[in-house]
């Protein structure tokens, strides 16, 4: 009864102070007359509390769910990769069985004599893997030396140099005249190259080199400069040297690895062969023709240079059966990770 008694007195006192509106929105439903009135009635606090928390944890939990399914994703990732890398040694084989095939068939054609035909530039550069033959004479103060290059002599390892000579060619009709080529002569000891430089040190005039006056009359004809190295060596009254022949296969440029420091002409440090600079440097126009000589006879009495052998130019530093091996060991990993991910992935059974 009394609680009664003090809700009117509130309920007239709102009334009373403010216009009908006011009173409208401090009106609080009252609860049924069944009902007993209760403290936790007017408290609504917690009942408005607990919608934004149940909000709030239901957007926590969803970028955690979006997280959770992106990482499942990223376990196949070094599967997908390491078929990748197997998919890609099987492509690379074939083009590997391709290139040696070209280069055996190109080595088994006839060879190409340069002693008698006139080739233009653009049949030059179809000439890479072709046997060519070649009487001339070499030059042998112009050589380069590239290297070190290492050789095993009856298991022994011995560093080297691979030795480059412009060849003078000889031909056998005195109106044409053919170009000077590089000769890689093949792989001559420490020793060579020390003597080489010895001789140089000394200020020795070759014998093979034609006087001064003749330079500057035929200047302007470079090739012809070459061609009256027979000639000088009578006027001189020197013993003639025979020409020599050499059978050998047309190269390019080698494509160093990020290993191998860059050459430098000036002080005859040559790591790599860069056909254009070392034609440069022996006086000759950059695109001269460049040969590996690969004659098998070789005299035993004077060994060196050693020429290459034939069977490293169809070889190379990955075979095709290398090939194959890696895409079996790529293809091997990428099933183990991926038979990994799924034991990783599948759902745990609950013990009883």
């Amino acid at each position: 009864m009394a609680a009664k008694t003090s809700i009117a007195k509130t309920i007239t006192k709102l009334y009373c102070s403010g216009s009908p509106s006011s009173f409208s929105k401090h009106l609080v439903p009252l609860p049924p007359p069944s009902l007993s009135l209760s403290p936790s009635f007017f408290s609504s606090s917690p009942a408005v509390s607990s919608v934004p928390e149940s909000q709030s944890t239901l957007s926590s939990q969803a970028p955690e769910r979006e997280r959770s399914r992106w990482s499942k994703w990223l376990l196949f990732l070094p599967g997908a990769v390491s078929f990748g890398l197997g998919t890609w040694q099987i492509f690379r084989r074939q083009e590997k069985i391709k290139m040696l095939d070209y280069r055996q068939k190109r080595l088994e054609m006839e060879p190409v004599n340069f002693n008698n035909v006139s080739l233009s530039s653009e049949e030059l550069d179809h000439l890479e893997f072709r046997r060519v033959i070649c009487k001339g004479y070499f030059d042998e103060e112009r050589s380069i030396y590239v290297g070190p290059r290492s050789r095993s002599i009856s298991g022994v390892t011995e560093n080297g140099y691979y030795v480059i000579t412009p060849l003078v060619p000889v031909s056998d009709k005195p109106e044409r005249v053919q170009p000077p080529i590089l000769v890689n002569r093949g792989w001559v000891p420490r020793s060579w190259k020390e003597k080489s430089s010895e001789v140089h040190e000394d200020g020795e005039q070759p014998s093979n080199v034609a006087p001064s006056s003749v330079q500057e009359n035929e200047r302007r004809s470079w090739w012809r400069f070459w061609t009256k190295k027979p000639k000088v060596v009578e006027d001189q009254q020197t013993p003639a040297f025979a020409p020599v022949e050499i059978v050998g296969v047309v190269r390019g440029s080698e494509k160093p690895s990020i290993f191998v420091p860059p050459n430098d002409p000036k002080s005859s440090q040559w790591f790599y062969v860069d056909v254009p600079a070392i034609a440069r440097t022996c006086g000759l126009p950059e695109d001269t023709v460049y040969i590996e000589d690969i004659n098998e006879n070789v005299n035993p009495s004077n060994p060196y240079p050693v020429p290459k052998d034939v069977g490293t130019l169809i070889r190379s530093s990955v075979m095709p059966q290398d090939h194959l091996n890696y895409t079996l060991t790529w293809y091997s990993l990428s099933a183990a990770v991926t038979f990994m991910a799924f034991k990783r992935l599948r759902p745990k059974k609950s013990r009883r």
